[in-house]
């Protein structure tokens, strides 16, 4: 399928592993001039030559933290104008009990979660309007419409940005430029399996894979009987990001394997 958006610059926040590599991916294959971010420099790379390699594509790597000033400022510097953003952010810790969420976890999942996906976004909209056209997708967590109390520190910072997001959305739809969400359920990814001890702290369980694996779809009743991949989700967020999805705005598309028990 033709998703219209060959020489189009697309720049993938957060985009050096997980559903974040697999959607620069599916960019890349769709003859985007990509940029893809990330806080580590080495793993950062890596996917920078594989995608461009494996595609035939340019690919410009920014290290930067986009949860940070300087490392928003990164991103603004070395990529301007895309036509196509999409961000993602590492998963917060699990959390096992409330009453030990402090102020500053608060402000951290805050500043990460919230602030930097809009204050990305905040600057590349209007540059989007001008041109009149824009793709703007964010791969969040369905925990901001489904409450979990182990992803605290991931699911009410979300809700606050679908919150945003569906106001910005209609206001800047006229001029061709769209705000999406993708809302992921459980994955098995980089991020899963580097979250393999705190999740076994917050539930006190025996660090290993095995023993919070065999837990987690245990107490996680997934109809379709599986942890997604990646690509899963990368084919979704590609849609959101191309020409045909022009009569898209402000939605919140949940992947989650039948989860989430709403029909809105």
């Amino acid at each position: 399928m033709d998703l219209g958006i060959k020489g189009k610059k697309a720049l993938m926040a957060g985009g050096s592993a997980g559903m974040g590599r697999a959607t620069a991916e599916r960019l890349a294959e769709a003859g985007t001039e990509l940029y893809i971010s990330a806080r580590g420099e080495e793993r950062l790379a890596r996917a920078a030559n594989e995608i461009s390699e494996q595609y035939g594509t340019s690919v410009t790597p920014i290290v930067a933290d986009s949860s940070t000033e300087e490392g928003r400022q990164a991103l603004f510097e070395v990529c301007p104008d895309p036509d196509i953003l999409a961000i993602t952010i590492k998963p917060p810790a699990p959390n096992g009990n409330y009453l030990n969420v402090t102020p500053e976890m608060w402000r951290s999942s805050i500043e990460t979660t919230l602030i930097g996906p809009i204050e990305i976004m905040r600057n590349y909209i209007p540059g989007m309007t001008e041109r009149k056209w824009g793709r703007i997708v964010n791969i969040a967590t369905f925990s901001a419409k489904n409450p979990m109390i182990w992803r605290l520190m991931s699911g009410p910072a979300r809700s606050a940005l679908l919150n945003y997001t569906a106001s910005v959305s209609r206001e800047i739809a006229q001029h061709g430029v769209t705000i999406n969400n993708l809302l992921p359920g459980m994955f098995r990814t980089e991020g899963f399996d580097e979250n393999i001890e705190p999740y076994a702290d917050a539930f006190g369980l025996e660090p290993k894979q095995e023993v919070c694996l065999a837990h987690f779809m245990e107490h996680n009743k997934i109809p379709a009987g599986f942890l997604a991949e990646a690509d899963d989700l990368a084919p979704m967020a590609a849609l959101l990001c191309s020409e045909l999805s022009r009569f898209v705005v402000g939605q919140n598309i949940v992947i989650d394997g039948g989860q989430h028990h709403s029909i809105f």
